[in-house]
């Protein structure tokens, strides 16, 4: 299995699998000096892990995560030396039993058919690398790749948008995670929160699943991040949020919104303010123009499929091309919107510290 790898100067490779003994991942391009908060990337795992309220999946993992290399010790901080940070996070709740109906057959709209027509073999239990739990160790470079950017001041946050039919009444904006945080869906509108939760429990009593939408917001992302023609800050954002399992689409700025509007309704006019650095009066751009940063905030979108793994009985087919009849067990998200506030936010991070990283090249 090829691609395992994502980012060029700033690289994470991640290996481990849902019910396997660990997961892990080797980080390159990390400067050496930079002092690490290992709590920071604790908080984040934490957002990430299963078992953490009533409208997630019911494994528990403490998911600590273990610095291998790449650090050392220093009047009681841990710096990066320059060299590849190594890390593991062990598996302790897999219950492989859940999976044994899938030994013939295939879960609807997941990835067991692909899988296993494209290997001749798949991991059977928690499916392996197709499996969200993978993501855990995204998170562990996300939180790094954070305390880099802000080191520059950029700072990101995401939020959910969206549940189903329920949408918060605002444009999207940056908010800080206190407030994202006051509650378990992690949306800053309490009242639309509370409609959330309630919806999502209904579904998961009915064995069923719900979708939606986060946004994701960096602020204070300098002019210049992004590598035209193929690797434009836009098209990389894209594809790092769309390799997240459940992703089926993304909007950076006005979004499709933008191809209803006229050009003299869409385009951001520029101005100067008073401290003579140059912006735009409206961001419809999203931050990103000709696939380079403009120092606006970089504003993202992105859609949520429903989780494929139900516990309704479905029609499926078998081995042997049989439709059969398929009703699963075990522990899922009904919704993956809130644990996957913290993978959209560590995808966004790797990326613009890459081209961060990158950027610092470009000129003498």
């Amino acid at each position: 299995m090829a691609s395992n790898s994502f980012g060029k100067q700033f690289k994470i490779t991640t290996f481990g699998e849902s019910h396997g003994k660990a997961l892990g991942g080797v980080i390159d391009g990390i400067p050496a000096g930079l002092s690490l908060n290992l709590n920071s990337i604790q908080e984040d795992l934490d957002r990430r892990k299963p078992g953490q309220s009533s409208i997630t999946t019911a494994r528990k993992e403490k998911d600590e995560v273990q610095i291998l290399s790449g650090t050392v010790e220093i009047d009681g901080q841990t710096i990066t030396t320059g060299a590849s940070i190594g890390f593991t996070i062990e598996n302790n709740d897999a219950r492989s039993k859940d999976y044994s109906n899938l030994q013939d057959s295939f879960r609807p709209s997941h990835a067991d058919y692909t899988y296993d027509a494209k290997y001749g073999i798949r991991s059977i239990a928690g499916g392996g690398r197709s499996s969200a739990r993978e993501t855990t160790s995204r998170v562990v470079g996300g939180a790094i790749a954070k305390q880099l950017l802000s080191v520059e001041n950029i700072e990101i946050s995401a939020y959910v948008e969206r549940v189903g039919d329920l949408s918060v009444p605002f444009q999207p904006q940056f908010f800080d995670r206190e407030t994202v945080d006051s509650n378990i869906v992690r949306c800053p509108s309490s009242e639309i929160a509370n409609r959330m939760i309630a919806k999502i429990e209904a579904t998961k009593n009915e064995g069923d699943s719900l979708g939606g939408a986060i946004v994701v917001v960096a602020k204070n992302v300098p002019v210049g991040l992004g590598e035209p023609v193929f690797d434009k800050l836009d098209a990389d954002i894209s594809k790092a949020l769309m390799s997240i399992p459940a992703t089926k689409g993304i909007e950076i700025g006005s979004g499709l919104s933008g191809s209803l509007m006229k050009g003299s309704e869409h385009n951001d006019e520029f101005a100067v303010d008073q401290n003579g650095n140059v912006k735009t009066t409206s961001n419809r751009s999203g931050g990103i123009q000709g696939g380079i940063s403009n120092g606006e905030d970089i504003i993202v979108r992105v859609w949520f499929k429903p989780t494929s793994t139900i516990l309704k009985e479905q029609n499926t087919i078998n081995n042997s091309g049989e439709v059969v009849k398929l009703k699963m067990d075990g522990r899922h998200d009904p919704c993956v919107l809130p644990r996957a506030v913290a993978i959209v936010e560590a995808m966004l991070a790797l990326t613009l510290a890459d081209h961060y990283l990158r950027n610092r090249t470009a000129k003498i």
